[in-house]
């Protein structure tokens, strides 16, 4: 059976899943109608969350998937009104792809100050180090 979940930044290397937390428990949301899956991604946008993809998958998929993550799973039935919780993650498990941008650009920066610097003016930097102690 093909069902939607919704995915953020969807087909890139920083791809995360929709999770909903209970107790100390993550569930993914399959939803049985496109629609639904939609209207809970508006939702989730009007709460001020990053804007998710809505994405078919099989089921069986999507079981799998959360039987290796150890999530839990629930299959929203048609015009089952699911509604997202009133808070939102403090802290997230992948980064919205502007942020994954920004973070791969500064590690690319600071990886290449590093390989730029001669030699002469590493030791000199380190002469310096050595004098403050």
């Amino acid at each position: 059976m093909r069902v939607f979940v919704l995915l953020f930044n969807a087909r890139t290397e920083n791809e995360g899943i929709h999770t909903i937390r209970i107790g100390d428990r993550n569930k993914v949301l399959m939803f049985e109608s496109e629609d639904d899956a939609t209207r809970f991604s508006l939702m989730l946008e009007a709460q001020d969350f990053p804007s998710p993809t809505v994405e078919a998958i099989e089921d069986e998929e999507v079981k799998e998937f959360c039987q290796q993550a150890d999530l839990d799973w629930e299959l929203v039935t048609e015009g089952m009104l699911a509604v997202p919780p009133d808070s939102n993650a403090e802290q997230l498990d992948w980064q919205p792809e502007e942020a994954a941008k920004d973070s791969k650009a500064s590690v690319d920066a600071s990886e290449e100050d590093s390989s730029s610097m001669s030699d002469t003016e590493l030791e000199r930097i380190r002469r310096r180090l050595e004098g403050l102690l």
